[in-house]
């Protein structure tokens, strides 16, 4: 336990952070150190399990709560207290089989340390195309994670043999030990030392995974990503991630998504955005553009004396919801271009049209001659 650091510092967090600010720090730290993008490097694999040990226990409100107020031993069931006044004592929840649940002291009823229970999860990061976010798709990941042990079927006991219940606990996984204390006696419990805190002894392990019941292998999975999804969408995969001990659940798979930014679009929640060039002719006279979906072109007329700037919104045209079939709206804005390579005859017709157009037809303009004139009269 001395060695282990604290959680806050390993986010690089000061204690009392928020919620909001622990899933932030926890997901640029699991980006920057994730084996994926760290590819035989041992230094970023040892920190992507810190960090997310971290995260497992700051992200969970109960455990949160026992790490602020007795640090790694209120989270660890095997840590003791050290000089907190509870040495000797095997950890946070030993604390209420010492004093026997909350009803006095003495013997109570223990927690059973090889009971069932449920594999660790996985996180996995992946890149997808924008439309494959909007529309939905389907994708197959390999990931290589820890099996079941097919020889033994995840018993850990080879072929044809099985495991036997520890004598020296009777299959319980604990050992306990009377203390006597001025305030009586006190009991402390501690996993046994000959089966581990399984209850069982493994006398012929399996040859293939040595007993532990499972083996490292590289799968595929197959992903229905549903349309609507974003960046930082998490997939849940039930039963995907590592095999369960001692009988229990398999844990999950977590696809965290990344999202390759559009050439045309901007993505604001549901909505899309875009920016189209028009003429001066097309904004004084109005037009009808061609404007780009993500599923088809639409017409769309722009009424004669369009200002630069101006935003018409395309209804139902934007993605849709991740959970409803609602979808969002097309945002167009429209940017008045100015002609850069005139030729003379060009410049010609312009400055006709300008002797022609008077400022009299410039709703803006004639107001600022207005406004000009009262400031210097």
């Amino acid at each position: 336990m001395a060695d282990k650091r604290d959680y806050y510092e390993v986010l690089g967090l000061q204690k009392g952070a928020s919620d909001e600010e622990i899933k932030k720090a926890f997901r640029k730290l699991a980006m920057k150190y994730h084996p994926d993008r760290n590819p035989d490097d041992k230094e970023a694999e040892e920190k992507f399990k810190e960090i997310n040990e971290a995260y497992a226990i700051l992200s969970d409100p109960d455990k949160k709560d026992k790490y602020d107020r007795f640090g790694h031993a209120g989270v660890d069931p095997n840590a003791g207290f050290g000089g907190g006044g509870f040495g000797g004592f095997g950890g946070f929840e030993d604390i209420f089989d010492m004093f026997g649940g909350f009803g006095g002291f003495g013997g109570g009823g223990g927690r059973r340390r090889n009971g069932p229970r449920k594999g660790n999860d996985i996180q996995k990061s992946m890149t997808i195309d924008f439309e494959e976010a909007a529309f939905g798709t389907k994708k197959e990941v390999k990931l290589t994670k820890y099996c079941k042990c097919g020889t033994c079927s995840g018993t850990g006991a080879a072929p044809g043999t099985s495991k036997k219940t520890c004598s020296r606990c009777g299959g319980s996984g604990e050992v306990r030990t009377a203390q006597r204390t001025p305030l009586g006696t006190f009991q402390s419990v501690s996993p046994c030392p000959d089966c581990g805190g399984t209850g069982e002894v493994n006398e012929t392990p399996c040859s293939d995974c040595g007993g532990t019941g499972r083996v490292q292998d590289t799968v595929k999975i197959s992903i229905n990503i549903p349309a609507g999804v974003d960046t930082d969408s998490v997939i849940p995969i039930r039963g995907q991630g590592e095999p369960g001990i001692n009988g229990g659940p398999d844990g999950d798979l977590y696809i965290v998504l990344n999202v390759r930014p559009h050439k045309l679009f901007e993505r604001r929640g549901q909505d899309l955005w875009l920016e189209i060039p028009i003429s001066f002719n097309q904004a004084a006279l109005g037009d009808d553009l061609v404007i780009p979906t993500l599923e088809e072109k639409v017409s769309y007329k722009i009424p004669a004396g369009t200002q630069p700037g101006t935003v018409f919104r395309l209804k139902g045209k934007g993605i849709k919801h991740v959970r409803n079939n609602r979808k969002g709206d097309l945002y167009v804005k429209v940017n008045l271009e100015v002609p850069t390579k005139l030729n003379s005859k060009q410049k010609k017709a312009i400055e006709a049209m300008g002797k022609e157009v008077g400022v009299e037809c410039y709703q803006k303009k004639s107001s600022w001659k207005d406004t000009i004139k009262d400031f210097f009269s």
